[in-house]
């Protein structure tokens, strides 16, 4: 009985079921549909892959049964047509025979193959350390603990250093400096130098010797420092003209020459300080006492100066010199005295700096003449921390000086004629930079205008083998070119020097012993903490010496010209500790007997050797 009750209400419930889901078909029927018998597929057999078939079917179960029942299923939307038009019922039933397999287009496939390959992330193994630090609190600002100050290097400080040689030519080296060490207040020391060789050609001997003390005092406002030296200087009129031509009593005996200067110099400076619209100073006194073997002697006194007031990015200032001299000679005894005075401002930028004067000069014994030069410089960064562009014009006063002329040639004779000269326009331009870290340049061209252009010749007509000296006397234009190069790393150095000159003389034939060329280059290298060494090079172009005849200057001159030259020399340094070294010098490597003056050949292959000690 309740398996009967049980079955009616399925039937009922499926009833519900199928009435609602044949109501919404859209497709119209216009009579009621012949029941169709639905065939089953049979059974443990899977549906065949095709289309979803709809068939029609007859109720012969339960279903069947429900949808027989007569129920308007249209509800409102069928309520005012009758059962034979359109959408009055839905009396048709879809069934799916099969499970629906979609088929995509050959349009729409997508024809990228997935990447199978592996890209995972390296991941570094890490390994952690627990800090052990107690958490500090305290919110408030703490203390900075004082940094260390690292080991010295060296624990005994070494002030004095002397070092001791000889070699070949009879050739005798030494040099001696002391100091009292570091002492950021006072410093004081002294040196001593000496050196003397003896050539191949007869009386071909030099010494030099040099001794001097020195001091400076660094107090809180001030500067002081001062010097005191003394120099001589021996060497003979060794050169030979009895091949040339000379006077006919000349009988070649070389004789004896030396050269003494005592020097002095004080300086007062005020400390820089990097300060706003700072106002600085400085008072610089020097003079020297010179002499030779015969009558000549001069003394010399400059007091020299500057006041300087900085306003912003500008300066102001004045700077100015006292210079006072005598010589005398067998044959005169004269006053050369020059006083300048030089008023500049100063502007400077982030990337230029401009220097803007004028140079007065006022010449008083000697002659009595007044200038005034200009003395201006321009500085401008082409290219910020790497090239700049220099341009300069100035001019001044050359004092005629027995010291000076006496340095470039040793080989002067007696009452000398002294004409100071005039720059009377030197003109200027040129870049200067760092191509790369340790490597600096500097390029210029210049223009220079110079009345009396001092020039030593050979006075060998008069006076055998001994050099006098003469000016050009109009104005001498010299335009020509120098650059410098310079090369600093951990382990070498490396520095070079090349100038061309072009002289248009006035009055003279030729520039009388001024070469056109001259390169100089120098390097040192570093092999290792206990190994150094150095070398240099010097060539000089040809010169021409003024032509010699016999009792003069002659209609038919005999040939004066000197040939070019190079001169290479080196030597190197081993450390034995940090006391003792030994050293050894090569000079004139190529061994030529090149000359730098007429009939006075130059030092031959030189090999010299010695020890240093430090303490």
């Amino acid at each position: 009985m309740n398996t009967r009750y049980t079955y009616i209400l399925l039937a009922l419930l499926m009833s519900f079921f199928f009435v609602p889901a044949s109501a919404q078909t859209k497709k119209p029927a216009a009579k009621k549909p012949a029941a169709k018998t639905v065939q089953k597929p049979v059974a443990k057999k899977k549906p065949a892959k095709a289309v979803p078939v709809v068939q029609k079917s007859s109720a012969k179960n339960l279903g069947d049964a429900a949808s027989t029942v007569t129920v308007d299923t249209t509800k409102k939307g069928g309520q005012n047509k009758p059962n034979n038009t359109p959408g009055a019922g839905l009396t048709e039933e879809i069934v799916v025979t099969t499970a629906y397999k979609p088929v995509l287009a050959e349009a729409v496939k997508i024809r990228r193959n997935p990447n199978l390959e592996e890209a995972s992330p390296f991941k570094a193994p890490l390994a952690y350390a627990p800090i052990d630090k107690k958490l500090q609190q305290d919110n408030n600002i703490g203390e900075l603990e004082a940094m260390k100050r690292p080991a010295e290097q060296d624990s005994v400080l070494i002030n004095n250093y002397v070092k001791v040689g000889a070699g070949s030519l009879k050739t005798t080296y030494g040099e001696a400096y002391f100091a009292n060490g570091r002492d950021e207040a006072l410093q004081v020391g002294g040196f001593l130098k000496h050196f003397a060789q003896a050539g191949n050609q007869y009386k071909q001997n030099e010494i030099r010797d040099e001794i001097g003390v020195f001091g400076k005092s660094i107090n809180a406002e001030n500067t002081i420092s001062g010097r005191i030296s003394y120099k001589r200087h021996g060497t003979y009129f060794y050169g030979d003209n009895t091949s040339g031509v000379a006077p006919a009593a000349y009988v070649f005996d070389p004789q004896k020459q030396t050269f003494n200067t005592i020097g002095a110099e004080a300086e007062l400076a005020k400390n820089y300080k990097d300060v706003e619209n700072d106002f600085t100073y400085a008072l610089k006194l020097k003079g020297y006492i010179f002499s030779n073997a015969y009558k000549a002697k001069e003394n010399n006194i400059i007091l020299s100066g500057f006041v300087n007031q900085t306003v912003k990015q500008f300066y102001a200032g004045l700077a100015g010199s006292l210079d006072i001299s005598t010589q005398k000679d067998a044959l005169y005894s004269l006053n050369n005295n020059i006083v300048r005075a030089n008023p500049y401002i100063k502007f400077q930028g982030e990337n230029y700096k401009i220097d803007a004067g004028i140079n007065i000069a006022k010449e008083f014994g000697l002659s009595d003449r007044f200038f005034i030069f200009p003395a201006a410089k321009l500085e401008y960064q082409i290219v910020p921390k790497y090239v700049r562009l220099f341009a300069e014009a100035k001019g001044d006063v050359n004092r005629a000086s027995l010291l000076e002329y006496t340095d470039v040639n040793p080989f002067l004779g007696e009452n000398i004629n002294l004409i100071n000269s005039v720059d009377q326009l030197d003109v200027t331009v040129g870049l200067k930079g760092t191509l790369a870290p340790g490597l600096s340049f500097k390029a210029a061209i210049f223009r220079n205008s110079i009345k009396n252009l001092r020039l030593f010749v050979n006075d060998f007509a008069n006076t055998g083998n001994k050099y006098g000296v003469i000016y050009d006397g109009g104005k001498t234009r010299i335009s020509g070119f120098n650059g410098e190069l310079n090369f600093k790393a951990a382990d070498f150095d490396l520095f070079g020097r090349v100038e061309f000159k072009d002289y248009k003389m006035a009055t003279e034939a030729e520039p009388w012993n001024l070469p056109t060329f001259k390169l100089t280059a120098g390097t040192v290298i570093h092999i290792s903490n206990t190994v150094d060494i150095n070398g240099s090079l010097m060539f000089r172009g040809s010169t021409q010496d003024r032509p010699l005849g016999a009792g003069g200057l002659s209609s038919t001159p005999v040939s004066s010209n000197i040939a070019s030259f190079a001169d290479l020399s080196g030597g190197a340094t081993y450390k034995v500790n940090k006391k003792f070294s030994v050293f050894v010098q090569v000079n004139n490597i190529l061994s030529t007997t090149n000359q730098t003056w007429l009939y006075y050949p130059n030092y031959g292959l030189n090999v010299f050797g010695g020890v240093g000690y430090a303490f």
